[in-house]
């Protein structure tokens, strides 16, 4: 790269005098080693007498505490039989209690939860959410209710409507493309009896046969709290936490000391191949290899071994098949740890028209130079940076996937070390390119298995034979676990909370910089990353007259190369500094955005600088890009949730309107292929200019330290010529009657349900009324839709409504993935509930008016507890024009909201002017649609054009 430098300068130069003035060239500020900064997450332990961990970690950023439950209980401990229970008793878990009957999620919205779910795996089932911290004794009673009495809850009913739900979450999965591959995966690399050869979802037949006494015995067995550990994470101390555990958990006798799975790695003794046909627009391939669990040392540096590979922008695969051969649009590798043994595994989507076979022997060829040669130095650097930068950003959260909580609970469920991240940070840290070779030869060595999934016609899997469990015979619970006394009277029913805190949103600073953007900043000192977002006009909505995709398009190549380095170049210094560098568009507006490691963060503005004002757009990687989108479309083809927001919004806003294109921003095939780098150019000129933009930051800076900073890389900046300014949208009538559309997906198990509509502009002062009064109807789990189609018909795994942000008339949203024959009644109920919704035939209650009011008040403490939550509120109020006092005068808005006013924004949701689109097996769906008689019945294709009779 040296040897180029001066002639690659000089085209920057040229480049930058085109573009909006000279740019004087910079010395490279340095990244600082990756330990500049030390990260840790401090807790305390304690062991209640019934055998139930709990670990506490103190964090006052904000007035919340995480609340994180993980049973060591997963698919791995199903009989032989009963595959797919530890997820049935997931969602079995989340239907009430004895002292606590109904929907478990309604308290915690009413206390405004955030990060609130539960997942099974193979080997552990967890829990849990973020609550204010007032709201604690409530969600540990809520918590406990349900691991010390439950089972007098679970009847018949529950079951079925919960092994309903479950097996079309099992559908869905099955509807998508690809969908076959985790399934096929487990069974292949696992042999029979294996605790891992089947996956968690299990099969239909074990669903269909778990009975009553199957479920009762399945919860004495796993969910006793000596099978447990507890996080409680953020605004909670030692004493606070021993105390409440105690008072809500001690209660609750042990459980059964079950024996856990041996380690079995299973590794295969040949090589192996398997290809399957499926309804795809490209061919994936698939490697795979048994490794090491987690937890032991050689599975760390298998980590590294991923990124180096392929785990990164600039790796080794990405690099041959990507960039130099382009014989695939993307490729990437994975280590992923589990109890009994790992999974590594590489992924290539090969390029439509090319041979897999080409790149297998890619693959093969640097995997060979890996095992022999090993990593070099820099890239290990950069593995090693870009590892650890991952694991601060996870660490911002103290709950939800992926937080503080999750990471004490893990090291504590499998290693029995809370603290075991910490050794993985220093096995990470302390790696060597001979270490990182020896062990990437130790196992990837070893023999593997290709997966190869084809298009073609999907065929059915079909289910393993179905077998009687074995008796299954418990164990005296060990006797050195007592109860303590409770004083709770759980007759009184879940503790009310009497008060919440305030929201905990940032002082705002304002600054001007040299270049004219007005710069405004939110001070977080918790986590040493800084995030920017550069905010521009210039959406989707810019394309209108122009070329479809053209915004996104342009947005996505700012970082395939700046300055004087090549797209390859420009990725590895961003993984240097461990920055992340993203830019895209949305429907009305644009940003370009930086998340950087405190320690480096001049050297990454440097970097953010040089993307924004010298893009190369090389002519080269365009149409390499070009490539990846075409594909892209294709894909979104294949996906019926993708293929139906591709077609909808023409079919609402109509094709001569600046909204009506794919809302997925990719343009059209035709559209893109017709892309140029001029394209680019104007679009850069037009629209990503510094004068009216606004630079957002929020994480650990003060206002001097940004000013000093944004001015050295940007305050030069300028745009030439007339800048751009936002077209005004125009108003569109609505369909006087409803209209259908119909798209094909042959063999799908389940048919994605769409209903569109038009409300007015996120700038209309009923705006706030809207998106809460839309909450009723389906903006939350417990809304009206959710709860008829999931809970309570279970021929959906989920039901929902949205409305997009857009500065005009903006679209409402129903969707419904349901069971193919449930369709009709499906499309019916839909109808219904938007119908006497907005007709005011069946209005908002005064209860789900105080349960909206009340979520989106006192969510907010945790909304704010991570800095992308932040930006994102700021990113909305810069976009929709919106006072410095907004929040103030939005929630004040959200506290004065009534039945009546729901009533009056419902109207804007006009059941006889909706589109329908539906995607699935028109051989199953199209005839009890159109006996409906519900409007005019139109198939299309996924472009959205009429098919004759005759062509269907």
């Amino acid at each position: 790269m040296n040897a180029t430098m001066s002639g690659t300068r000089l085209f920057a130069l040229a480049l930058s005098v085109a573009l909006g003035g000279p740019v004087t060239a910079e010395p490279i500020v340095q990244a600082k080693p990756a330990s500049a900064v030390t990260v840790d997450i401090p807790y305390q332990a304690f062991t209640l007498p019934n055998g139930l961990r709990v670990l506490v970690h103190t964090d006052r950023k904000a007035p919340i505490v995480a609340v994180n439950l993980w049973y060591h209980v997963g698919s791995k401990d199903e009989p032989v039989g009963r595959t797919g229970f530890a997820h049935l008793f997931e969602h079995l878990m989340f239907n009430g209690s004895e002292n606590a009957p109904g929907e478990y999620f309604t308290p915690f919205e009413s206390v405004g939860a955030t990060d609130m779910n539960g997942t099974t795996n193979s080997d552990r089932t967890n829990y849990f959410e973020n609550v204010p911290t007032t709201a604690l004794d409530m969600a540990l009673w809520m918590e406990s209710d349900r691991m010390g009495h439950l089972l007098g809850a679970i009847d018949q009913k529950t079951l079925d409507e919960q092994r309903g739900v479950v097996q079309n979450e099992k559908r869905q999965m099955e509807n998508q493309p690809y969908g076959q591959l985790n399934e096929v995966v487990a069974r292949t690399m696992f042999p029979v009896g294996h605790p891992y050869h089947h996956f968690a979802i299990g099969s239909m037949n074990d669903l269909n046969a778990a009975s009553l006494d199957d479920v009762r015995t399945w919860f004495r067995t796993w969910y006793g709290p000596n099978n447990t550990v507890l996080v409680l994470a953020g605004d909670i101390d030692l004493a606070t936490a021993r105390e409440k555990a105690t008072r809500y958990f001690g209660h609750i006798p042990a459980t059964p000391t079950m024996t856990q799975p041996k380690v079995d790695l299973a590794v295969p003794s040949n090589n192996g191949r398997t290809e399957i046909e499926d309804k795809v627009s490209q061919v994936l391939l698939q490697r795979n290899w048994n490794v090491p669990q987690s937890g032991e040392r050689d599975a760390d540096l298998l980590d590294l071994t991923a990124y180096i590979l392929a785990g990164s922008a600039s790796s080794r695969l990405a690099e041959r098949l990507v960039h130099q051969d382009q014989l695939a649009d993307s490729v990437d590798a994975t280590n992923y740890g589990s109890q009994l043994a790992g999974s590594f595994f590489i992924r290539a989507m090969v390029r439509p028209g090319v041979d897999s076979a080409r790149v297998e022997v890619i693959i093969e060829e640097e995997l060979k130079r890996l095992l022999m040669d090993g990593p070099g130095a820099d890239e290990l650097a950069r593995a090693k940076t870009s590892y650890r930068a991952s694991f601060v950003r996870g660490i911002e959260r103290i709950g939800g996937f992926g937080g503080k909580a999750d990471v004490l609970a893990s090291c504590a469920t499998f290693a029995g070390d809370p603290a075991c991240f910490r050794k993985s940070l220093d096995t990470i840290a302390n790696a060597t390119p001979a270490e990182v070779r020896a062990v990437s030869a130790k196992w990837l060595g070893n023999p593997s298995h290709t997966f190869l999934i084809k298009p073609g016609d999907r065929k059915p899997l079909g289910e393993e034979a179905p077998a009687v469990p074995a008796l299954l015979r418990l164990p005296a619970v060990d006797a050195r676990y007592s109860t303590s006394a409770s004083d709770v009277d759980r007759l009184q029913g879940v503790p009310q909370v009497g008060s919440f805190p305030p929201s905990n949103f940032p002082v705002l600073q304002y600054a001007t910089l040299k270049n004219g953007s007005k710069l405004i900043l939110a001070e977080r000192h918790d986590t040493p990353i800084v995030h920017i977002s550069y905010e521009f006009a210039g959406g989707y909505s810019s394309d209108y007259g122009g070329k479809l995709g053209t915004a996104n398009f342009a947005n996505q190549m700012l970082g395939e190369g700046a300055g004087d380095l090549n797209s390859l170049a420009f990725k590895a210094r961003a993984e240097e500094l461990g920055a992340e560098l993203t830019a895209g568009a949305t429907l009305d507006s644009s940003s370009a955005s930086l998340s950087a490691l405190t320690e480096n963060l001049d050297a990454s503005v440097q970097l953010f600088a040089r993307m924004l004002r010298e893009p190369r757009f090389d002519s080269a990687e365009i149409e390499r890009v070009k490539g990846q989108w075409l594909s892209a479309i294709a894909q979104e083809k294949a996906f019926p949730q993708a293929a139906a927001l591709r077609v909808l919004p023409p079919l609402l806003y109509g094709d001569a309107h600046p909204y009506g294109m794919p809302f997925t921003g990719s343009g059209t095939e035709v559209s893109v292929a017709a892309i140029g780098r001029q394209d680019l150019l104007n679009y850069q000129g037009k629209w990503l200019r510094p004068e009216q933009a606004t630079v957002i930051v929020v994480g650990d800076a003060t206002l001097e330290q940004m000013v000093t900073v944004l001015d050295r890389h940007f305050g030069s900046w300028k745009g030439e010529g007339a800048a751009s300014t936002r077209m005004e949208v125009p108003q569109v009538t609505r369909p006087s009657a409803p209209r259908v559309f119909l798209i094909d997906k042959p063999g799908a198990v389940q048919a994605n349900i769409y209903a569109g509509g038009l409300v007015p502009s996120v700038k209309d002062p009923g705006a706030v009324q809207m998106a809460l009064s839309n909450n009723v109807l389906g903006g939350v789990f417990t809304a009206r839709l959710n709860m008829n189609l999931r809970e309570d018909k279970h021929w959906s795994y989920g039901a929902y409504t949205f409305l997009t942000s857009a500065l005009g008339q903006r679209p409402f949203v129903a969707i419904a993935p349901v069971q193919i024959d449930k369709v009709a009644e499906s499309l019916t109920e839909m109808n219904r509930e938007i119908g006497d919704y907005g007709s005011g035939k069946v209005p908002a209650t005064p209860t789900e008016v105080a349960k909206v009011i009340h979520s989106d008040l006192r969510s907010q403490p945790g909304a704010f507890e991570t800095a992308e939550g932040v930006l994102g509120t700021i990113r909305n109020m810069v976009h929709e024009d919106r006072p410095d006092n907004w929040l103030q005068v939005r929630n004040a808005q959200v506290a004065a909201f009534t039945p009546e006013l729901a009533k009056v924004a419902a109207k804007n949701l006009d059941a006889n002017g909706l589109t329908w689109v539906i995607v699935g097996d028109l051989s199953k769906i199209e005839a009890p649609v159109r006996a409906l008689r519900l409007g005019e019945v139109t198939v299309i294709d996924t472009d959205g054009k009429p098919i004759a009779a005759m062509d269907k």
